[in-house]
């Protein structure tokens, strides 16, 4: 009852051509490859990205990281403007 057959196969191959059409399927199985590559690919990105993540934090960098060319600095906290004006009097 666990497994099937092959005549059982045959029923449910068959049952899919009738289904979907014969050129129907190749088609199917095309896409249906092309996602798995793709989420593959994606899973393999997010591992690659941790990885490297871990590595930066097991480095220790302390340095300040670069602004990239669409990134903004943010602005100065009342805090950091209070010690500002601390200093300049």
């Amino acid at each position: 009852m666990g497994s099937l057959s092959p005549t059982h196969w045959l029923i449910v191959i068959v049952a899919l051509v009738l289904l979907f059409g014969a050129t129907k399927l190749p088609q199917m199985a095309r896409s249906l490859g092309q996602s798995a590559r793709i989420l593959r690919a994606e899973a393999r990105g997010l591992k690659d990205d941790d990885d490297h993540a871990q590595r930066d934090k097991q480095s220790g960098s302390d340095a300040p990281q670069q602004l990239s060319s669409g990134e903004q600095q943010s602005a100065p906290t009342t805090e950091q403007n209070r010690q500002k004006d601390q200093h300049s009097s």
